[in-house]
């Protein structure tokens, strides 16, 4: 196998090459990938989407060419009701989660019968981001069933068609700096950092000085020049380095 799709909702991606191994992070149904190592019951595979890599069990993997393979790359339809049901080819129903990538349902020969992202607006973003509300965190997660920080970022902005990197220290990296709080925008996003300076949160700036970030779960606090204001325990969670618009 060369070139491979997700033909499942959600998929761990793992650090190692067994079950018991770190996940660093998922698959949604759709998501396409380059395999870089084989093994027995296991490939290490590089996501189309973001470069990131990480060993997934063969069973869970649905081979394609290298010409789907460029085809996937060039389409970028995704799933935006928080679930919905796909028809298998036997007609059994799969529930899919938001943000699962649609192009790959002719190959896999499957219906799907949602909503889909149509366009793009800066504003479209809080929407989105919003239907992930209370959705627990997850370390690796890139579901409404359990997600963390850089991956809820990174699925807010792939299904308006945007693409991030994984980690929020790659995310930082991405953008125009801002000087001050008040240039940000809703949609832009926010970056925080631990006591050595590195980047270890991201969330997305709101409207008024809110913000909304998975932290526990998703949720939304205040914001300001320090950082974020935990509206449950009265005080600071993480630290302010820099906010980034993106689009």
């Amino acid at each position: 196998m060369l070139y491979g799709i997700c033909p499942l909702s959600v998929v761990p991606v793992r650090a190692e090459a067994n079950d018991t191994s770190e996940m660093v992070t998922q698959l949604l149904y759709g998501d396409h990938f380059e395999v870089i190592e084989t093994q027995s019951k296991w490939i290490k595979i590089r996501i189309a989407f973001d470069g990131y890599e990480g060993w997934l069990d063969k069973k869970q993997a649905f081979e394609i060419d290298a010409n789907k393979f460029k085809i996937l790359n060039d389409e970028h339809t995704y799933s935006t009701d928080l679930l919905s049901l796909m028809t298998t080819t036997t007609s059994q129903l799969m529930p899919v989660c938001i943000g699962s990538s649609l192009q790959a349902t002719s190959f896999l020969d499957h219906q799907f019968d949602g909503a889909t992202n149509q366009g793009f607006s800066k504003h479209d973003l809080v929407e989105t981001a919003m239907l992930y509300l209370n959705s627990p965190y997850l370390w690796g997660g890139k579901s409404p069933f359990g997600i963390d920080c850089s991956g809820f970022a990174q699925m807010v902005y792939k299904i308006s068609g945007i693409p991030l990197f994984r980690d929020a220290s790659e995310q930082a990296k991405q953008g125009q700096a801002l000087s001050f709080i008040e240039e940000s925008e809703p949609g832009d996003l926010a970056f925080f950092d631990n006591e050595d300076g590195k980047i270890i949160h991201v969330g997305i700036m709101m409207k008024d000085n809110y913000i909304i970030h998975a932290h526990g779960h998703v949720r939304i606090d205040r914001i300001d020049h320090s950082g974020i204001f935990n509206v449950d325990t009265g005080r600071y969670s993480h630290n302010l380095r820099v906010i980034k618009t993106i689009v």
